[in-house]
């Protein structure tokens, strides 16, 4: 080969056309934009796979230490826009489709998100496989690759209903599967000693045995050749045990065997409320746990024959604890198969490991009955109670007989249903464990993991959460982009975001006001189009967008958003004339899915849907308030959703939330945020809260008012008390005349929705009544302040100045330098095509 694929408009020309014809199978005379969709992805694809070839090649010639991030999610959403932006060839590709007659965003228009994830933890991953690229470390991504996605959420009468993703019907050009990287993965069976060499040894034999598939997913870093690799795995039956059956004449069996190999990998989250359910859990997190761990020993031993120099070359990440059995696996591979030493084996496995933690409270972390994890894996539950074993002794030498400690610390748990704590496991075996933003990380050394703290304090480190700009700025609000990269004067803050802080000599600018309004204006005007094809409902441009997109949860507290609502509408209501001129006008919107099992985040959605039903049709209120309710959300739609959000609400009751990797997008965007004094919000009001006066924030009674945020309710340490006073705590009189309104049935359905006003005016344990009064005063603040255009825009514009620091770009270096103790290895800039 004389060079790279050439990135010139003709160029790409040709091979879009070429792929239209010989991969989509389509006359270049005639196809619609699905088929030019999936001829220019696989176009960008052939880009992808020469830079991911010369990165892999170059790490193997360089034998770097490399960084393994397991993950049971990554919520990737759409790749082809992401990647022509970090190729650096959007420009051209938009000409050369443009030559063709198609238009670059409507292509982009036609790829589904892959369904590979829910929330927060999921979508973290995805960023930081995005940095891990762009600052040209040496590291993989491990993952499993669902066949479907959590599932669809469709809103009919109001109501949730779930349907299949089947997110793959249409083939995933992205991916590359790999037929010949495939790993036996074993289940059930028996363990049984051997005697080898003279010692004896234990020999699993497997009651069942699947394949695990590998396919590949190229992750392209911004400003580097740099291409790095998420790999994702697929159960398919073994090949051994189809024949046999085909050779007996047993189809049926054979049939039914594939598809319980098949189903391993088929859906994100079984529901694990049956024995089944919890099963194939388990199954899935060893299944991908087993094939990522053969694949990363292959590779080290292609190049090394001594696993001494296994730490020094490998470093594992376990994001959560759905991949903890990582621990118990290497362990076995070493003491079982290549017969080291139990002590040495072990001296190994506790270098390896860096734990990131994302519960919050004990209630919250996983636990695996052991008669389950038994049957399904009797080596690694022989394994985990030597560890434990081990570990005990040990901590009897350094806290003495202290019964109750000795308990808590335990790895297995000794009660009604006896049970392996994964999180202990998992502290007990790593070198690092993270917590995800300084309150989330000072709970862990408070109250989660306080008996491990003051045994290792070294261990516990805090890492706060970041999220991409290439993705968050970049891709989603184009228009933006281009206005940063004006008024600081180079395009250098997408690698570099803490360039960012530039913006804030221009903040009182008037032409970047000017400007800054206008880009708003123009994401606001895409938003209305998308709610009224969605719903229907025309919103005003010149209301206040005012978002919250969250899983729907109790402790996320949309329950409280949708109160609000209510008052603010009953308010207007009760307004003359007069009075209504002076209104604020809001578009509420509300976007999230409930867990299937999850009853009363159902209703939630139903009380918000029933709430807009009324308040969008009523003519006395008209553009004064409108609810929107978006199904279905997901990354591309908050691709949409963010940059038209002028405010964002962070509600969740303090102390519930672990980082709240939203905020961020938003903070990105320039838009304001109402929230809690949680998570990473603590952070946000550190970072730019107090810049114009020297302070966090001002006092004024129960309300703290913020310079750039709106701060409300009781904060982490006063929630305990709160909750101690329980029914006593006296029911707001704003707050009882909400819920007068929804048992009267003002919105119907209120037999329904009685479940709900009983929860928040009984034991109110997520203290919708403590904060109500409060939360209406930052709502008041924020009306007040989106009243005077000039400073609301100066506030927005110093929103994103200080959004550099919560890129995950800043996150994933403090894990290479502390956790991982990698450095970047980059492919040559002389080969940069």
């Amino acid at each position: 080969m004389d060079g790279f694929l050439k990135n010139d408009p003709i160029s790409l020309q040709k091979d879009i056309l070429y792929h239209v014809e010989y991969t989509v199978a389509r006359s270049r005379f005639s196809f619609d934009d699905f088929e030019a969709y999936q001829a220019l992805a696989h176009s960008v694809r052939d880009r992808l796979i020469e830079r991911s070839h010369d990165t892999q090649l170059y790490f193997k010639r360089k034998d770097p230490k490399r960084a393994y991030f397991l993950s049971l999610e990554f919520l990737m959403g759409r790749s082809l826009s992401n990647s022509v932006i970090n190729l650096g060839i959007r420009d051209q590709y938009a000409d050369a489709l443009s030559q063709l007659g198609f238009e670059f965003e409507v292509l982009a228009e036609q790829e589904g998100d892959a369904a590979l994830g829910n929330g927060g933890l999921a979508r973290l991953s995805a960023c930081q496989m995005d940095s891990m690229a762009t600052l040209d470390y040496p590291a993989w991504g491990y993952g499993l690759r669902y066949q479907y996605g959590l599932f669809r959420q469709v809103i009919l009468d109001g109501f949730q209903h779930e349907q299949p993703d089947f997110w793959l019907n249409f083939g995933n050009p992205w991916e590359t599967e790999r037929v010949h990287v495939t790993y036996p993965v074993k289940f059930y069976g028996t363990v049984e000693e051997e005697i080898l060499n003279g010692q004896k040894c234990n020999a699993w034999n497997p009651g069942e045995v699947v394949e695990a598939v590998a396919y590949d997913n190229p992750i392209p870093g911004y400003g580097t050749r740099n291409t790095i690799t998420l790999r994702l795995w697929a159960g398919k039956p073994s090949d051994q045990r189809d024949m046999e059956a085909f050779n007996t004449g047993d189809y049926i069996n054979a049939v039914v065997s594939r598809q319980k190999a098949e189903n391993i990998s088929s859906v994100l989250y079984p529901d694990d409320r049956s024995y089944q359910g919890k099963e194939l859990r388990l199954k899935q997190q060893y299944f991908f746990v087993s094939a990522s761990m053969q694949d990363i020993i292959r590779r080290f031993k292609d190049a090394h024959s001594n696993f001494d120099e296994f730490p020094e070359k490998v470093a594992l990440q376990l994001n959560d604890t759905h991949p903890s059995l990582a621990i118990v696996e290497v362990m076995r591979v070493l003491v079982d198969e290549e017969h080291l030493d139990w002590n040495k084996a072990w001296d190994i496995v506790c270098k390896l490991f860096s734990f990131t933690i994302h519960a919050v409270i004990a209630e919250g972390l996983e636990k695996i009955p052991v008669d389950l994890l038994g049957s399904l894996l009797p080596r690694h539950l022989q394994i985990i109670y030597d560890i434990n074993f081990n570990f005990v002794e040990e901590l009897k030498k350094r806290i003495g007989l202290d019964y109750d400690r000795l308990s808590r610390m335990s790895i297995v748990e000794e009660a009604a249903v006896k049970s392996i704590r994964m999180a202990n496991l998992s502290v007990v075996c790593s070198h690092t464990v993270n917590g995800v933003s300084k309150v989330h990380s000072e709970l862990l050394r408070t109250k989660l993991f306080k008996d491990f703290y003051e045994l290792w304090p070294e261990k516990f480190q805090c890492k706060t959460n970041g999220v991409t700009q290439r993705r968050w700025i970049v891709v989603s609000n184009p228009s933006l982009c281009a206005l940063l990269s004006k008024w600081l004067g180079t395009e250098a803050w997408i690698r570099n975001v803490d360039l960012l802080t530039g913006l804030r000599e221009y903040a009182e600018d008037a032409d970047l006001q000017q400007e800054w309004m206008m880009v708003k204006k123009v994401n606001k005007m895409r938003l209305a189009e998308y709610i009224e094809a969605m719903s229907g409902v025309k919103v005003s441009l010149d209301a206040m967008f005012d978002v919250q997109t969250k899983r729907i949860h109790e402790y996320k507290r949309q329950l409280l958003n949708i109160l609000g609502i209510i008052h603010r509408y009953d308010c207007i209501k009760n307004m003359d004339k007069s009075q209504r001129s002076k209104v604020v006008p809001r578009v509420c919107i509300i976007g999230g899915k409930a867990a299937p099992g999850y009853e009363v985040a159902k209703k939630i959605i139903k009380l918000c849907n029933a709430v807009a039903e009324k308040i969008n049709n009523d003519t006395d209120v008209g553009d004064l308030l409108k609810l929107v309710f978006i199904p279905d959300y997901n990354v591309s739609l908050a691709e949409v959703v963010i940059p038209g959000a002028d405010l964002s609400q962070h509600l969740s009751t303090a102390g519930h939330e672990a980082s709240g990797t939203g905020s961020m997008k938003f903070l990105m965007n320039g838009c304001l945020l109402l929230a809690t004094e949680d998570g990473s919000t603590v952070e946000i009001i550190e970072e730019i809260g107090g810049r114009e006066s020297g302070k966090c924030y001002l006092r004024d009674n129960s309300l703290r008012i913020c310079f750039l945020q709106f701060l409300f309710g009781a904060k982490i340490h006063e929630v305990p008390e709160l909750r101690e006073k329980g029914p006593a705590h006296k029911l707001p009189l704003q707050c009882a005349r909400v819920l007068g309104l929804i048992r009267d049935g003002h919105f119907g359905f209120e037999d329904y929705f009685q479940s709900l006003c009983d929860s928040v005016e009984g034991d109110d344990f997520y203290l919708l009544c403590s904060d109500f009064g409060s939360y209406l005063e930052a709502q008041a603040a924020a009306d007040k302040a989106f009243a005077d255009p000039k400073k609301w825009t100066q506030m927005s514009i110093l929103s994103t100045a200080g959004s550099g620091r919560f890129s995950s770009d800043r996150t994933i270096r403090d894990y290479a330098e502390k956790s991982w103790g990698i450095e970047p290895c980059r492919f040559p800039s002389e080969f940069d095509g």
